[in-house]
């Protein structure tokens, strides 16, 4: 079993950033990027409740499925794909292994 997966990410200015994650402390992505200093804002604090966390999953991952709230904030965001996801509703888990990331505009 491993204790830290590794996450790729585009930032706004097309740079490709590659993050270390440990998977036991019950993290989200959010909170790493934050940990990183990449600009994510994350003003609910990870509850679903804006959408300034937003970011596009390019990799080929099977992800958990969007909640409820989740897609209720994304269907708000004027920029949202189908790739779209909510970054703090992604917990660091083995399953994100390798995921590839990139931040969506600023809202």
């Amino acid at each position: 079993m491993i204790n830290e997966i590794n996450i790729k990410v585009i930032d706004r200015n097309g740079e490709l950033h590659n993050l270390k994650g440990p998977i036991d402390m019950n993290l989200n992505v959010m909170e790493l990027l934050k940990i990183n200093e990449l600009p994510v804002e994350g003003t609910c604090g990870g509850m679903a409740m804006c959408a300034s966390c937003h970011v596009y999953v390019v990799s080929d991952h099977i992800l958990p499925e969007k909640t409820f709230d989740e897609i209720a904030m994304l269907e708000e965001s004027w920029d949202m794909q189908d790739n779209s996801r909510l970054s703090c509703q992604l917990k660091l888990s083995e399953q994100l292994e390798g995921l590839t990331i990139q931040l969506a505009p600023e809202q």
